[in-house]
C-alpha cells in the first residue's frame, strides 16, 4: 500500500506535467479558450485516479469550450504522463473545474456591497466602537482617554496641606 508521501509527490508531479502538457503540447484550440491554470490534483490512496482540479478565467462560454477540450485531451494526457513519469500504471484523469476563486470573489463583492450600503444609509458600527474603547482602556492603552472620578479632581494638593 503506498504511503501518504508518495501519494502527495505522484500528485505534485501530476500537477507540474499537467500544467506543461496544458501550455505547450495539447493542440486543442478549445484548450486555449480560457486562460487554464491546473491549481489542484487528487490521488486516490491506490494511484489509480487523479482528479485535476483547473481554474479557467474567461466567459462561460470559454470555460465549457476549455472543459470540452480537456476532457477530448484525457487519453492523450494519461498516455504522456506515463511515458514522462514512468508508473507502473498510470492513474485515470479526471478534469474538475476548480470554483473556488469564482467563490472567494463573490463573497468579497458582497461584502463589499454590505459596506457600502452601510456607509450610504451612514450606519457605523457603533457595538464594535465601543466595544474597541472598553478594550483599549482595560489593557492599559496610552492613547485610550483616561476616566477620572470628579471626586479626586475636586480635592488638589492644596486641600491636603491644610
Amino acid at each position: 500500500m503506498p504511503n501518504n508521501r508518495r501519494v502527495e509527490r505522484v500528485a505534485s508531479l501530476i500537477k507540474r506535467e499537467i500544467s506543461q502538457m496544458v501550455v505547450l503540447d495539447i493542440k486543442d484550440d478549445r484548450v486555449g479558450a480560457g486562460m487554464v491554470s491546473v491549481t489542484d490534483v487528487d490521488v486516490s490512496g491506490d494511484l489509480q485516479h487523479a482528479k485535476v482540479f483547473v481554474s479557467i478565467y474567461g466567459t462561460d462560454e470559454a470555460k465549457a469550450e476549455t472543459m470540452e477540450g480537456l476532457k477530448a485531451a484525457t487519453g492523450f494526457v494519461r498516455s504522456e504522463l506515463g511515458q514522462r513519469l514512468g508508473l507502473r500504471r498510470t492513474p485515470e484523469i479526471i478534469f474538475k473545474e476548480d470554483l473556488g476563486m469564482e467563490r472567494g470573489t463573490k463573497v468579497l463583492s458582497l461584502i463589499n456591497q454590505l459596506s457600502q450600503e452601510r456607509v450610504e444609509k451612514g450606519l457605523t458600527d457603533e457595538f464594535f466602537e465601543a466595544e474597541a474603547g472598553t478594550e483599549a482602556t482595560a489593557l492599559g492603552d496610552p492613547a485610550a482617554p483616561e476616566e477620572e472620578p470628579e471626586d479626586e479632581l475636586e480635592d488638589g494638593p492644596e486641600d491636603e496641606q491644610e
